[in-house]
């Protein structure tokens, strides 16, 4: 189990807001981020089973609220929306992984590039895709929304609920990670990226 869900506590004081106006204050925020915070990554290691990509896609939650509280209309609670919206976009990164892999087989299938450097076409796809597969979840979907894809990052920022910096954020990581980790093949890996 993920280190933070042994910090769950039960706060005596009544944090589960019913209106996202009550929320319309810095500080109101901030108490509703640090009594549901600990719950909802906990929660959202349920289904990803890491607790870097719980972290940030609560995160990412807390921050698609705070952007939208003027606008968002709850029915529910906002803890039960903030439970709702995390399981929700936990199920969705499960499924964009599944996209994910199958695009990975087909590039690494269909990579027509001919040998360099040494490497034979399915060592750099196998390469690439190991590298790829280091990245958190959420930046590897990024990454793959973009690259892979084609989309653009308002797209990709609308797709997901997220800001646009933060599809930026998370591309320059990426591609910084990449670079990193493929550095003798950086060259190969560009030709492949960005080949017709």
């Amino acid at each position: 189990m993920c280190y933070f869900a042994a910090k769950v506590s039960h706060n005596s004081q009544n944090t589960d807001h019913t209106t996202l106006a009550e929320l319309s204050s810095k500080t109101a925020f901030e108490e509703l981020f640090r009594s549901m915070y600990s719950r909802l990554c906990a929660y959202a290691y349920q289904y990803l089973k890491s607790s870097e990509e719980a972290e940030e896609l609560v995160q990412d939650v807390f921050f698609m609220l705070w952007e939208k509280r003027h606008s968002i209309q709850i029915d529910s609670s906002v803890s039960a929306y903030l439970f709702s919206t995390v399981r929700n976009r936990s199920l969705n990164v499960l499924s964009h992984l599944k996209v994910v892999a199958r695009h990975e087989q087909e590039a690494v299938q269909h990579a027509d590039l001919e040998t360099q450097g040494g490497y034979e076409q399915e060592e750099l796809g196998q390469l690439i895709a190991l590298a790829v597969d280091k990245l958190p979840i959420e930046r590897r979907k990024v990454f793959y929304m973009s690259k892979y894809e084609g989309k653009k990052y308002l797209e990709i920022a609308e797709e997901l609920g997220i800001s646009v910096k933060t599809v930026e954020n998370q591309m320059g990581k990426a591609l910084k990670f990449l670079r990193q980790e493929l550095a003798e093949l950086v060259s190969l890996i560009l030709l492949i990226l960005f080949y017709n």
